[in-house]
């Protein structure tokens, strides 16, 4: 391709992102949702939540699922003033207990629902919230309607496979993780650093 054709080609392109930045004129808090069977949906979620600390914006963390072991992010963000509410059970499959489940997920819930009617909180990653939605440790209803009534202006990020039709429908983005292939399928052990 000539110079002259991809400049005119990538002028074009210019003039219609630029018709859409200035077209998008809604300043609010968004809600995020973070799907799909492959790796990164909480490792994304993270990355918002350091971007955001970054800008010396106030977040919460509450982590759902995840152990007590260490966490990477936990040990970086919690020592940059962002709050952590962790379920500190473990994964579901190894505690199969669900009323000890479902007990641990409505106390770091009342710790979320805390954070969601905060002002001063801008941004705030509910991790694997989708399978205390899906398993019924938290009422989709309960959810909602705390995700609706949050301040117009806090964003909130949630994370998890299988996230509710109604989480999907009602959020401004959401993503969906592809799982092409991944390492522990061939017997690779999870490592720190890339995996927690």
């Amino acid at each position: 391709m000539s110079d002259e054709r991809y400049k005119a080609r990538q002028s074009k392109i210019k003039e219609k992102v630029d018709e859409k930045v200035a077209a998008a004129q809604i300043e609010k808090g968004l809600l995020l949702v973070i799907t799909g069977n492959g790796k990164g949906k909480s490792t994304s979620g993270f990355g918002m939540v350091a971007r955001a600390t970054g800008h010396g914006q106030k977040c919460g963390v509450a982590q759902f699922i995840k152990g007590n072991w260490e966490c990477g992010e936990r040990n970086l963000l919690a020592n940059n003033g962002v709050d952590f509410h962790v379920m500190a059970t473990g994964f579901t499959w190894d505690t199969q207990d669900k009323t000890a489940d479902t007990d641990a997920a409505q106390l770091v819930w009342q710790e979320c629902k805390k954070m969601l009617s905060d002002p001063a909180y801008d941004v705030i990653l509910l991790d694997e919230l989708t399978y205390m939605v899906t398993y019924d440790y938290i009422a989709l209803d309960e959810v909602v309607e705390a995700l609706n009534n949050r301040p117009a202006e806090q964003s909130v990020i949630i994370t998890g496979r299988a996230a509710h039709r109604t989480l999907v429908e009602l959020a401004d983005t959401v993503s969906e993780v592809r799982s092409i292939k991944h390492a522990f399928e061939s017997g690779v052990k999870a490592r720190k650093g890339i995996d927690w």
